[in-house]
């Protein structure tokens, strides 16, 4: 994907006409008059070109619509629907957050990649249960009882019918794409990025072993600075333990691998 516009550039191309005759030397009175002095002129810039729309890496095909797509404003029952019948009712009543759902989707998606994703946006409820620490007061451990408290959503995750879930959300394409366009960026397509934070959330470590944290505050951190200054995707990856990040990164390749194929010409 183009990430940037073209740059143009314009000179004006300055025209000198000074013309100076010489040749016989002539008395003062018989001297013709110099010709005037042209003046310079300056070419005009030519307009700046409109800046090149990005070019599409991963497009989707037009998904069949035997019924017209709600308005985004009025799309959180119909997408809420559609989620349950990917995971059932009882998945979504204890998972999901219903209010803005494509939006919150959308934003959050945007931002895994990058330092925090705010909880107010969040698409997702907040895994139950507090964080479980072991080691010392000094030199504290993220306990692998951890983990226990994402299994839940995990196997949810796990559940899922990968074709099955990529049609719901080509179907709904436009929606997504709407919401992303809604957040300000230059024209782009939704579905690039949400392939390119799958590749960057595929990225995360696989850390085995003790995790050391630090606590500066209130809130625990992680010890290494490396590890703390990953993305806030690759945290939350990192924080459900290596069992359950590999469930979910697997889930990611099978979904990259379907939405890749459903390309037109493929």
């Amino acid at each position: 994907m183009m990430n940037e516009n073209l740059k143009y550039a314009a000179a004006a191309v300055v025209v000198v006409g000074l013309s100076v005759g010489g040749g016989l030397y002539l008395s003062r009175g018989d001297r013709a008059p110099p010709p005037p002095d042209k003046p310079v002129v300056a070419k005009p810039a030519p307009p700046p070109l409109p800046p090149e729309e990005p070019a599409i890496k991963h497009p989707l095909p037009e998904a069949p619509t035997p019924d017209p797509l709600p308005p985004l404003a009025d799309s959180d029952q119909p997408i809420q629907n559609a989620i349950e019948t990917l995971v059932g009712k009882d998945s979504v009543q204890r998972f999901v957050v219903s209010k803005d759902l494509v939006r919150h989707i959308v934003v959050t998606i945007d931002n895994l990649s990058t330092e925090k994703v705010a909880e107010r946006i969040r698409p997702v409820k907040p895994v139950a249960g507090r964080l479980a620490v072991s080691g010392t007061e000094d030199a504290p451990l993220l306990d692998p009882a951890n983990y226990e408290r994402y299994k839940p959503m995990v196997q949810t995750i796990r559940s899922l019918d990968t074709k099955q879930l990529a049609a719901t959300y080509t179907r709904y394409y436009p929606l997504f794409q709407e919401a992303y366009e809604s957040l300000g960026h230059p024209p782009q397509y939704f579905n690039d990025r949400l392939i390119e934070v799958i590749d960057h959330l595929l990225l995360t470590p696989d850390l085995q072993g003790p995790i050391a944290l630090a606590q500066p505050s209130v809130q625990y951190e992680f010890a290494d600075p490396k590890v703390e200054s990953r993305s806030a995707g690759q945290k939350a990856l990192i924080r459900m333990g290596s069992d359950n990040a590999k469930v979910v990164k697997d889930k990611l390749r099978e979904l990259r691998s379907v939405l890749i194929a459903q390309r037109p010409g493929n």
